[in-house]
């Protein structure tokens, strides 16, 4: 008898009769003898509703007030399947966050999980009990309600499943699994058998939503199992694991990107130890992420580099330049947006030339400049105006032979990076 952790998300249960196929698809995976532990995520649009409605309110809403509010979405999914197990004749109990144990810092919207302790659900479990946990949520060691941040849920499920020990965590979706790149700009992307974590850690870090990076990471840290599936069928999905069987000549196993991208320049800045340090120390006390950072050359004592953040930090991050501006003259900053970071992810890159070459070849031909690099042993982004992404993509899934009627891009001693 295997244990297993099923998380869905808002599109698989975004109504009723999505809630239903949901709970029989729970009832089929105790029905094969296994014991079941479900992760859910709140119904559909529903956390997005809810922050609309506190827009109406206010622009400055206060984050423990809005991880209050929006952790009642997973709440009302939690009851609501649970129930519906119910009536397929099934012992089934719903838990929120911090019923399940989870125990998170004390940061309100981007909380990391501290401890989980799930005595709780593991005797639910020996009972006979189907248990049903909110996703997204926590609770600190002082009894504030914290979240996680956006595509929570999926911690969450992973989480759990290291916490129980769970024998693999399945996480459903509304694609089939892994694919080489978004299948609604390249119809014919690959879907993947498997991946391995520090794949799969990168093309979620760059933009791949189907997994959210911090269930990676934890998921890699714990050794745990995971299945990307659908929930609208059986079809068999894409395994995440150590190690993988590395298909003879591929070197990019998949193309991500993200949309979510501002670019901001400090010109003119003193080329004196520290000022680095003083920058990003900045930024990270305001909790913003800094991604690629490039500097420029030396002139007359000064020098320029550039960054980029999330979109929606630019402007937090434009304040705090400011507020140290007193202690670190410049001459100007400034910001660009409407851009898009695309990356090209493959354990086979390590060891052929020319991948990185033949990326900047590929967008070059599609008439794009590229803005910003960054590289690390599996992995090529380039920051380039967004609009002509789609072209891109396709150009690259195209030139690296992911396209599923293509042959299979063969590396050699010329196409290494």
């Amino acid at each position: 008898m295997a244990l297993y952790v099923m998380k869905f998300g808002g599109s698989s249960v975004g109504d009723t009769e999505r809630m239903q196929r949901v709970a029989r698809r729970v009832v089929e995976k105790q029905d094969e003898g296994h014991r079941v532990m479900v992760v859910v995520s709140a119904m559909g649009d529903t956390t997005d509703d809810l922050i609309d409605q506190a827009k109406l309110l206010g622009s400055e809403l206060p984050a423990r007030e809005m991880d209050m509010l929006m952790t009642t979405g997973e709440q009302i999914s939690i009851a609501l399947l649970s129930i519906a197990i119910q009536q397929l004749g099934r012992k089934a109990i719903s838990f929120t966050g911090w019923q399940a144990g989870f125990r998170t810092e004390a940061v309100h919207g981007k909380a990391r999980i501290t401890g989980i302790h799930p005595e709780r659900v593991t005797q639910a479990l020996e009972e006979g009990y189907i248990v049903v946990v909110a996703g997204f949520q926590g609770m600190t060691e002082d009894g504030e309600i914290t979240t996680f941040g956006r595509g929570g849920s999926d911690t969450t499920a992973v989480a759990l499943a290291a916490a129980t020990s769970a024998d693999v965590c399945e996480i459903y979706t509304d694609v089939d699994g892994v694919y080489s790149t978004d299948p609604r700009i390249v119809k014919n992307a690959r879907k993947l058998e498997e991946i391995s974590y520090d794949e799969m850690l990168e093309l979620a870090n760059l933009g791949a939503a189907v997994l959210h990076p911090r269930a990676v990471e934890y998921a890699k840290h714990n050794q745990v199992r995971l299945v990307v599936r659908s929930s609208f069928n059986h079809n068999e999905g894409t395994v995440v694991k150590e190690d993988v069987k590395m298909e003879q000549g591929v070197v990019v196993s998949g193309i991500a990107y993200d949309k979510n991208v501002a670019r901001i320049s400090i010109l003119g800045v003193s080329h004196v130890p520290g000022v680095l340090a003083k920058v990003f120390g900045s930024l990270a006390e305001a909790k913003i992420d800094v991604d690629i950072i490039v500097q420029s050359g030396v002139q007359d004592g000064k020098a320029d580099f550039s960054f980029t953040v999330a979109l929606s930090d630019r402007e937090k991050a434009l304040g705090v330049l400011e507020g140290i501006r007193s202690e670190l003259p410049y001459e100007e900053v400034t910001s660009e947006v409407d851009l898009v970071k695309v990356s090209i992810v493959g354990a086979g890159m390590v060891s052929h030339p020319g991948v990185a070459a033949k990326m900047f070849d590929v967008i070059s031909k599609e008439g794009v400049n590229i803005k910003m690099v960054s590289t690390s042993e599996i992995k090529v982004s380039c920051v380039i105006e967004a609009g002509k992404l789609n072209e891109v993509v396709k150009a690259l899934h195209t030139a690296y032979g992911l396209d599923t009627d293509s042959q299979v891009f063969v590396g050699g001693p010329k196409d290494r990076r």
